[in-house]
């Protein structure tokens, strides 16, 4: 699984994915802070990469779109710090494999995650 990794997330979570093994791009890695969200999308579903972000756009954009790719996960925590984001993507990425490799929304919070299968 490859990840995109938009501007909220912390470069750290993405060293700790590479640590793990993913093959991990982060915005800023290319040069791409101001990249529009719209854009974002194109170049993940290009590169088969998974977005992680904290923007909501992600969602109301794939949702109007009606495509099924790429995947999001949407991180939705009181905190927004790397060790609990880690944490909360270690248990959606053991769970929720199948449905990132379909195509899917999933909003994380600090107890439960929520998958939407694309299109929605």
């Amino acid at each position: 699984m490859k990840f995109l990794a938009d501007m909220g997330i912390s470069l750290r979570t993405v060293a700790w994915l590479r640590d793990a093994g993913y093959d991990t791009v982060h915005l800023r890695d290319e040069g791409f802070q101001r990249l529009p969200d719209k854009e974002i999308l194109v170049k993940a579903c290009a590169e088969e990469r998974v977005v992680l972000t904290v923007d909501l756009d992600f969602a109301q954009l794939l949702a109007a779109s009606g495509e099924v790719l790429p995947s999001v996960i949407i991180f939705r925590l009181g905190n927004e710090n790397y060790d609990l984001i880690n944490e909360r993507l270690t248990e959606v990425l053991s769970q929720c494999q199948d449905d990132l490799d379909a195509g899917a929304i999933i909003s994380v919070r600090n107890r439960t995650f929520r998958v939407r299968r694309l299109p929605i």
